[in-house]
């Protein structure tokens, strides 16, 4: 872990490797760690652990393909990005979505 790293967030995940290129590609972090049940994420300054939702669980989340943004999470994670324009090509490329250009 960098000496760096001022903070981080925890998100849960029932396809981590989805999750985890998903952060890759659109906020540019980079693979720190991977295990059978988490990878680990981080850019100079920011941390960021998925861990995978257990299997019990997880079937019995239902994820809408493509899946539905969930814009009623108390938690909004920001990532600075050299690009928006590109951050939200790719986001969508992935399936997912980023705030539209009126609400940045």
């Amino acid at each position: 872990m960098s000496d760096q790293i001022q903070a981080g967030a925890v998100l849960y995940a029932s396809d981590v490797a989805r999750l985890q290129a998903f952060y890759q590609a659109v906020a540019g972090l980079a693979v720190e760690q991977v295990e059978s049940d988490h990878v680990v994420l981080a850019s100079p300054s920011f941390q960021l652990v998925i861990l995978g939702i257990p299997a019990r669980i997880a079937a019995s989340i239902a994820i809408e393909t493509p899946p539905r943004r969930r814009t009623g999470t108390p938690v909004k994670l920001v990532f600075f990005v050299a690009d928006i324009a590109t951050a939200r090509a790719t986001a969508a490329s992935h399936g997912g979505e980023l705030n539209p250009v009126e609400k940045e």
